[in-house]
């Protein structure tokens, strides 16, 4: 049996059989490459290799054709004969054969539409993170359908509300318990700027969360990320005493801050609920559009909102427990300091039984940290 080579730019003929292939690779004026993977495989390396390793397997050998195949198509009958691992028997199990809680795909992407609080549509770029339980005596799952089933309500209008359809698809095509969905998104709203009637998009990191468990009852959660600027109360009251008593310039350190609010509701809540509910509480949220007017409106801004992240977050927790839509929360906040080397942060719950735990991963304070 001949060899294929890509010697002097031609492909020689390869025979297999009664198979002969004839092709031309490209003209070696356009490029001076030469495969030499087959000829590497013969000559003295092919007489050393069999000194060690023998010939056995090597003599009965054929090289693969490397030639894409644009004429085979995958009927049903050609797919039936196709290894199909994920739904092959317990035995195929490595490991401890037990329930695996979530597995799934993580930041498959596809644009989706969304509904807003005003009633008009806005199309976004979408993260997708898809998971189902897995019982202990199956091998694993079909990942692909989780994201052929958010084809089938790609061109729909989504809101919270429409994850439960999606739900509802990929865990009857996957013929699991328990199924869960998040959505991330780049949420963008409108901002005025404080004096100068400017206006700018400010732009919220947003993800949707909707978890459907074997008996059916779903839960709804909604994580947001509002970013505003943090006075220290501290350095405010030391550089108030260097100027009256010393008469000395002084800058009081403040410090872009993130709080990561998730909610938990029934009735329906939107991103401009929340974002509404932050800036009342907070006041100093960072801005798009600055003119000189509003850079010193926003200095006088922070020094009559100066906070602690103790301060920000029982300020978060005022406003949305009086939310009535909202059954539990969560708030982290980090405030990403300008005077020290390390970054402050704290943890409040609502304290709803079997609700948000006060627990934080290194990840979340990582990804609530400068950005």
């Amino acid at each position: 049996m001949s060899k294929i080579n890509f010697m002097n730019g031609k492909l020689a003929n390869h025979r297999n059989g009664n198979n002969i292939i004839n092709d031309t690779v490209a003209r070696e004026s356009e490029s001076n490459y030469e495969w030499l993977g087959d000829d590497e495989l013969t000559g003295e390396k092919d007489v050393i290799a069999k000194e060690i390793m023998g010939d056995e397997y090597s003599k009965g050998y054929a090289s693969p054709i490397r030639v894409y195949d644009t004429k085979l198509k995958a009927d049903k009958k050609y797919i039936s004969s196709l290894p199909d691992l994920q739904n092959g028997p317990s035995s195929l199990i490595q490991g401890a054969p037990v329930m695996i809680q979530q597995v799934g795909i993580h930041n498959f992407k596809l644009p989706l539409t969304y509904k807003k609080r005003n009633g008009t549509t806005i199309e976004l770029e979408t993260s997708v993170t898809g998971s189902v339980s897995l019982e202990a005596h199956k091998k694993g799952i079909n990942m692909s359908r989780i994201m052929r089933s958010f084809y089938n309500h790609k061109d729909e209008t989504f809101s919270i509300d429409k994850i439960r359809d999606v739900l509802e698809t990929y865990k009857k095509n996957l013929m699991s318990f328990d199924s869960r969905i998040m959505l991330k998104i780049s949420y963008p709203i409108r901002q005025n700027s404080l004096r100068s009637e400017l206006e700018g998009y400010q732009y919220y990191d947003v993800v949707f969360e909707g978890d459907l468990t074997k008996t059916g009852i779903f839960k709804k959660y909604i994580h947001f990320d509002f970013v505003y600027s943090s006075a220290c109360p501290c350095s405010f009251e030391l550089s108030e005493h260097a100027e009256k008593y010393r008469n000395r310039a002084t800058v009081p350190h403040s410090q872009r801050s993130v709080a990561r609010v998730s909610v938990r509701f029934d009735d329906m809540l939107w991103v401009e609920d929340i974002q509404e509910l932050c800036l009342a509480a907070l006041q100093t949220e960072t801005q798009v559009m600055v003119k000189r007017e509003d850079e010193q409106a926003f200095a006088e801004m922070n020094g009559s909102n100066l906070k602690f992240v103790e301060d920000a977050v029982r300020l978060l927790y005022e406003k949305f427990n009086n939310e009535p839509r909202i059954l539990d929360f969560k708030i982290i906040a980090s405030h990403n300091e300008s005077l020290h080397s390390h970054n402050a942060v704290s943890v409040i719950v609502k304290g709803v039984k079997d609700g948000f735990s006060a627990g934080v991963a290194r990840d979340v304070f990582e990804s609530t940290g400068l950005r």
